[in-house]
């Protein structure tokens, strides 16, 4: 900035300490348009990735620039500058993880200046999460977690003129429906989007379109969302040049008398561009994004240009133009669509898989980085957890709130399209493995602190094993002689559950808080993961026992002699500890002759093939299903963290599973080896109704230099004709059909596979008449059912290629100088098709998700003290979920429910609230839109007609509350009643 420039800022700045403004915020600072002509909304923007090629600290800071320029600082230090030049200016910022970082370090004249551009409108926050989010692999959870959070910053610095209307999902690899329905919920007015199947927009392109009403539930009345594909790439004017950017290389406007003068020709350009969209959309508005990838560090560039672009378009208006260009925002756009009275073209299903071009399905990164998908999970599992425990505790003091707010803050980096989709370079993803980890740390220590509060282990350790994927736990590495293990429940709901714990070979005694001996037994570890190089080998065994929660309970351990805990084997006396096949004969729950193996519990039978050592045979819940377990993989030269390439079919591993079988009393296992890098155990509980499938794969073999998918199989003999089933996010369930569409062809020639796989987030299933089989999963990967009766899921992937996509790095992942190795959990269940039968998979799921959280303490460490009594959620229906119990300002708490169930499913279901309000000292409640930052009662968003519509309305429609929300002090509420729909979300804000 020159001197002058500097200058004249410094005097805005000063006018605007003593003047407040007077503009207004909204769709009422909306720019002017003509009715006859065609308005070009220029929307002025910078995509800002928290993290991708550089961590988002040296994207923040300009570190590193011979990686990627990037200096996120200085984009807002200069777009601030340049908007308070002009009143006509406008700029949107979309990532309030980076713009909150900025905020920090700002002084109080310059924040004073950017309220005022915030109360004008002329900067505009736009979609409003911590992060840009991924649809494809995040969980629903902790996408609203982190637009809560978001919101509510964006709600304390600025209030209500910073609330976003519209959603900027604009780099995201594919989209989906529940995306669209949190919008909905949270009363987004619609979203914009950059990124769809190269097929879907040539036909959507042809026949006008590229801009939808979504029908975003089937279970929700009256949730869909206007949803808009931009023309090209959100920082594209393809084959036109119009990037005024110092990034970019073309050519400026040069006006005046200079010789190289070329506004005649940069404007003639311009306007052919905006004539090419304008034949795409329906209405006289059409809207083109001016900027890119961490653009606008001189924005004053950028500016200078758009200005000079603006003048002299809007001169040829005088020579019968027909354009008419001003600076504009995406809700400004939106605003004009939902006024013209236009109808649209209606969208039922998602944008997955998204293809950018023929056999380029991206369709991988539903897959990769396996473990770090798993460690995002943990890291909600953990958040989730110290929120509950934070409000029952009523953790006040500044390090607590920092502390979760921290881990609030990189669970919502950890949402990021590069984050979760583990298509960010290995030096970002080793950033972001430190971030969460140092996050869940501290949350640890506010669990702590209040379980000390919450217990009586007053002084208890209260320390978590992050490390129980590998059956390790420092806590109990010694010996789990003493030890407490305390148990958090964060469902609503009291849940029975297995707990595993890491312990030497030495028999032990397991009592609950009433001294009642809990039936327990020993459990060998799988000798591949004894084998894993750099584990510690103190323990090579699991202590497991069965307990039951409602939210905090407490089991203590205790080392006992051998003979002290012994049964009856019809033989001898043998500790109570799994048995080996050789040493079992025929008992009721294990048989082997000479064909086959049976391994069996109350609940399930597992049928193993002697001589191939798959498995074989399913019995559960009445049915019987032959069921033939393998694993196989992809392999290709051109894959790479994005996209799953097909070069040749699946080769299937057709060598026999060498397989042990462990027979205890409370679990039954089945160790597999597959090959060399891939084994498994198999595990049934007893009254446990699925199948545990626990695998573990890597080093992923590189002997042919060929990059690899591995996946495993389950083939059935149900007739599902190419016809399963996937969630959307965790929540509601989509249909798909083998190479169907649901509104164009998609060009499956040459990557037949690739084409029909679908992110999986929690569960994939296929059915016929009579029979439903359904995988969960512990984390976001891909899948399909193309094949009839057969459920396929990807596990792990390691390429050599970098197809320069972007990211500049083959996924090679590698640990300790070789290949990763990924360990995880699939969960088979089977049913008989008929009315809930699915329920079982969305109550299991759950569990999955949420399972209790384990904390390690010396039985030492307890006292007489009387534990806090916690609220009882007993009065939820069963079908009601806790989805968020966290303390969100100064004396309130947020409270978020939801019925689980979809309408297929379930039934509306009531409770009454007051038994849980004077748990939680809570005097007041008022009901809000999902995001928590909005009273439901103000909620008004834009009604969009339908194509199909009979009646067009003649003025602008919108949507509000379909019910009264409720707002009522606590003792009104003795007859009150809060009901929840099939798949409804309600969130309530308690003030105490």
């Amino acid at each position: 900035m020159n001197l002058l420039g500097g200058i004249a800022v410094f005097v805005t700045l000063l006018v605007i300490k003593i003047q407040d403004s007077m503009a207004v915020c909204g769709y009422e600072s909306c720019p002017i348009t003509k009715d006859n002509l065609i308005n070009i909304h220029l929307v002025p923007h910078s995509h800002n990735d928290v993290g991708w090629l550089k961590t988002a600290d040296q994207s923040y800071y300009g570190y590193k620039n011979n990686i990627h320029h990037a200096g996120v600082q200085y984009i807002l230090d200069n777009v601030v500058t340049e908007l308070l030049k002009d009143s006509s200016r406008r700029f949107i910022q979309v990532e309030t993880a980076f713009f909150s970082k900025w905020w920090k370090e700002q002084t109080a004249t310059m924040k004073s200046a950017v309220k005022k551009l915030v109360n004008e409108g002329r900067l505009e926050f736009t979609g409003g999460a911590w992060s840009m989010n991924d649809e494809g692999s995040v969980n629903y959870q902790p996408v609203i977690d982190q637009f809560t959070h978001g919101l509510k910053f964006l709600n304390e610095t600025f209030g209500s003129c910073a609330r976003p209307r519209v959603g900027w999902q604009i780099d995201t690899f594919g989209h989906s429906r529940e995306q669209a329905s949190l919008f909905a919920q949270m009363g987004y007015d619609g979203q914009f989007f950059s990124r769809m199947d190269h097929n879907d927009k040539d036909t959507r392109l042809e026949n006008l379109s590229m801009e939808m009403i979504w029908q975003a539930s089937e279970s929700l009345q009256d949730l869909e969302l206007f949803s808009g594909l931009l023309y090209a790439f959100y920082s594209d004017t393809p084959g036109y040049g119009f990037c005024f950017d110092v990034l970019c290389n073309d050519s400026p406007i040069i006006d005046g008398n200079s010789y190289d003068n070329n506004v005649k020709s940069r404007i003639d350009e311009f306007i052919s561009y905006a004539s090419e969209v304008a034949e795409h959309y329906r209405t006289n508005h059409i809207m083109i994004p001016l900027g890119g990838d961490y653009q606008y560090e001189d924005a004053q560039v950028n500016f200078k240009n758009m200005d000079k672009l603006i003048k002299y378009l809007n001169e040829r208006q005088s020579e019968g133009s027909q354009f008419n260009i001003f600076y504009s925002t995406p809700s400004c756009y939106l605003n004009s669509l939902h006024q013209s009275g236009q109808t649209w073209p209606n969208k039922a299903q998602d944008f997955f898989p998204y293809a950018h071009e023929p056999n380029s399905f991206w369709t991988g990164y539903f897959t990769s980085r396996p473990n770090q998908k798993r460690f995002e999970r943990i890291g909600n599992h953990m958040l989730q957890t110290a929120k509950q425990l934070s409000t029952f505790a009523q953790l006040e003091s500044e390090q607590q709130k920092k502390d979760l707010d921290f881990l609030r803050e990189i669970m919502g980096v950890m949402q990021h399209h590069d984050a979760i989709t583990g298509t960010e370079r290995q030096a970002v993803s080793n950033d972001y493995d430190r971030l969460l980890h140092k996050a869940i740390v501290g949350a640890e220590n506010n669990a702590r602190d209040a379980l000390r509060v919450l217990t009586n282990l007053t002084n208890g350790e209260f320390e978590s094993c992050l490390q129980l994927n590998i059956s390790v736990c420092a806590f109990t590495k010694d010996s789990a002689d003493d030890v407490v293990v305390t148990l958090f429940n964060p469902l609503a709901h009291t849940s029975t559950q297995y707990v595993r714990v890491p312990v030497k070979d030495e028999s032990y005694e397991v009592t609950n808080e009433k001294g009642t001996v809990v039936a327990s037994e020993i459990v060998p570890v799988a000798w591949q993961v004894l084998d894993l190089e750099y584990r510690s080998n103190d323990t090579q065994h699991e202590l497991i026992f069965k307990a039951s929660v409602d939210k905090i309970a407490n089991y203590y351990i205790k080392k006992v002699d051998n003979s002290a805990k012994a049964f009856d084997d019809g033989e001898s006396k043998v500790p109570l500890r799994f048995k080996e096949i050789n040493s079992l004969k025929n008992t009721d729950t294990f048989a082997d002759d000479s064909s086959e193996t049976v391994v069996k519990t109350s609940l399930i039978k597992l049928v193993i093939d002697n001589e191939s050592g798959r498995l074989k045979n399913i019995e559960m819940n009445g049915v019987s299903e032959n069921i033939q377990q393998n694993f196989g993989v992809y392999k290709s030269y051109e894959s790479c963290p994005y996209t799953f390439r097909q070069n040749n079919d699946i080769e299937v591993f057709e060598n026999n599973f060498e397989f042990t079988v462990y027979d205890g009393t409370l679990v039954k296992e089945v160790h597999q080896q597959v090959n060399e890098w891939i084994s498994q155990v198999i595990r049934i509980y007893e009254g446990v109704n699925h199948v545990e499938f626990e695998w573990l794969v890597g080093p992923i073999s590189t002997d042919d230099n060929l990059g690899k998918e591995v996946v495993t199989y389950f083939q059935s003999e149900i007739e599902s004709n190419g016809v399963f089933y996937t969630d959307s996010n965790g929540r509601e369930i989509l249909k798909r059909e083998k190479d169907q569409r649901e509104s164009f062809v998609a060009d499956l020639s040459k990557a037949p596979n690739s084409g029909n796989y679908y992110p999986v987030t929690s569960r994939i299933a296929l059915q016929d008449e009579n029979k439903r089989m359904a995988l969960l999963n512990d984390r976001s990967q891909g899948g399909t059912g193309m094949d009839n009766g057969r459920l396929e899921i990807m596990l792990h992937r390691r390429h050599f290629f970098n197809d320069g996509g972007g990211v500049g790095e083959a996924l090679n992942e590698e640990q300790f100088g070789t290949g990763l190795i990924a360990r995880g959990q699939l969960y088979l269940m089977l049913n008989p098709v008929n009315k809930g039968a699915t329920i079982s998979e969305r109550l299991t799921e759950k569990e999955i998700i949420l399972p209790f959280w384990k904390f390690f303490s010396k039985a030492s460490t307890a006292t007489s003290a009387v534990p806090k009594a916690l609220p009882s959620f007993d009065v939820l229906p069963d079908s009601v979920h806790l989805l968020t119990l966290e303390p969100f300002t100064e004396k309130e708490i947020l409270l978020r429910v939801e019925n689980i169930l979809d309408v297929n499913e379930g039934n509306t279901v009531c409770f009454n609230p007051r038994l849980i309000l004077d748990g939680l000292s809570g005097q007041e409640i008022r009901e809000t839109t999902l995001d928590g930052n909005l009273p439901l009662t103000e909620m008004k968003r834009f009604k969009f007609t339908h194509d199909s519509s009979s009646v067009q309305s003649k003025s602008p429609e919108y949507f509000t509350a379909s019910y009264i929300p409720l707002e009522a002090k606590s003792r009104d509420l003795i007859d009150s009643q809060i009901c929840l729909d099939p798949m409804q979300i309600r969130t309530f804000i308690i003030k105490t």
